[in-house]
């Protein structure tokens, strides 16, 4: 049965600021970034920033894992008079296309009527790729610490390994996934790496945590991207065609847990993106399956974990994603075309809100890399640890 909110609430306004290689955003500050953001995006929707009055954080409104995003400070920089509404997921990245659903349960609620998800983004302090190693011990990083496990791409490595050794996923299937992302982001100005990428390349590139050499990586950038909900009644009157937020679902099971910070797991969620029953959830609500997506922003920190959501999100069996990729499915043109803005492994690494941004634009028909006749846009968060999440976007009439 469809969710009795489907397509009662929609994004109106994207924004971003250019994207940056780590460290290269400073002097500029987190705080700046996002007003430029939410400035744009408030541009893009047609609304004066005064008229925001709710915001709908994820990875506990932290700027990556070092900086705080905080909403008194945006009011004041921005003029905001009054919010009504201010509250955030947990965790990470996992969180970032059920923050749209934190928006929208808020809006549906009558708590707020222009609510902003904004992530700001800046490595000068502290690299993401190592932060697990930067903190202090305690009962369960002392866990990783001493195995060299210092951070997220060290982690996903053990699961990667253990689906190769499940299923034979081969590391041909992760370098298509990062072949395909390199050439969707050939054409797209902002991307951070827009030079062509071989089967040769990939196999020559350092290993850091293996299987997963260099290449595996998604980027290390700064930036920072806005989105902005109201409900579908308000978007009507608004600048840009709305784009229907179908269903989305957050959350997770208990056996994954903390995801790669704990390696507690049974093999079904061992060799897996954790996205299994909030996928079943979403499509629940939205009254569709896999077969009905065009297209899909796949949250891909690393390749392996592309793999495994595919399966997770039904688009091939569990332990079939990697002859999956390597099929040639996830290209333009394939089954079902994934990630045509390149993505966070070669466009930019803003903890998932690209992703939100590029289902948009495929769904407003203005993408660079457009989908023809793009109905449904499947955005997931994570794998990380619970909350993980997933956004289906529909095409307005």
């Amino acid at each position: 049965m469809t969710w009795e909110h489907s397509n009662k609430t929609a994004i109106v306004g994207v924004g971003a600021t250019p994207y940056y290689l780590r460290g290269q955003s400073w002097p500029r500050t987190v705080n700046e970034m996002i007003g430029e953001a939410i400035l744009n995006a408030c541009a893009d929707a047609g609304l004066s920033v005064k008229e925001i009055d709710g915001f709908a954080y994820y990875a506990s409104a932290m700027a990556g894992y070092t900086d705080k995003m905080d909403t008194a400070s945006i009011m004041e920089m921005l003029g905001i008079p009054e919010v009504t509404f201010t509250a955030t997921l947990t965790s990470g990245g996992g969180g970032s296309a059920g923050s749209i659903g934190l928006a929208s349960a808020a809006i549906l609620a009558g708590e707020a009527n222009y609510v902003v998800t904004v992530m700001s983004l800046q490595q000068r302090a502290q690299r993401l790729g190592t932060v697990f190693g930067a903190v202090k011990p305690d009962p369960e990083v002392s866990f990783l610490q001493p195995a060299g496990l210092v951070g997220p791409g060290h982690l996903m490595s053990v699961l990667a390994r253990r689906h190769m050794h499940l299923y034979g996923t081969r590391r041909e299937a992760f370098a298509e996934v990062a072949i395909s992302s390199r050439n969707n982001a050939l054409n797209r100005p902002k991307a951070i790496r827009r030079k062509p990428l071989t089967l040769e390349e990939y196999f020559e590139s350092p290993m850091l945590a293996d299987p997963l050499c260099r290449l595996d990586f998604c980027l290390e950038t700064d930036g920072a991207v806005a989105v902005i909900t109201t409900s579908t009644e308000r978007a009507r009157d608004l600048k840009q065609k709305p784009v229907l937020v179908r269903a989305a679902a957050h959350g997770g099971r208990r056996e994954w847990g903390r995801a790669f910070g704990w390696m507690g797991m049974s093999d079904e969620y061992f060799a897996s993106s954790g996205h299994k029953s909030v996928a079943d959830r979403l499509y629940a609500k939205a009254g569709i399956t896999a077969a009905d997506v065009d297209v899909a922003l796949i949250y891909d920190h690393f390749t392996p974990m592309v793999v495994m959501q595919l399966e997770d999100y039904g688009f091939c069996a569990k332990g079939e994603g990697g002859p999956f990729v390597e099929s040639g499915a996830i290209r333009m043109g394939g089954s079902i075309p994934v990630n045509p803005h390149g993505g966070q492994l070669s466009e930019a690494y803003i903890i998932g809100m690209t992703h939100i941004v590029e289902g948009v634009e495929q769904l407003r028909g203005t993408a660079i890399n457009q989908v023809p006749d793009a109905q449904f846009a499947l955005v997931t968060g994570g794998p990380a640890s619970i909350p993980v999440s997933g956004l289906i976007l529909e095409k307005s009439a």
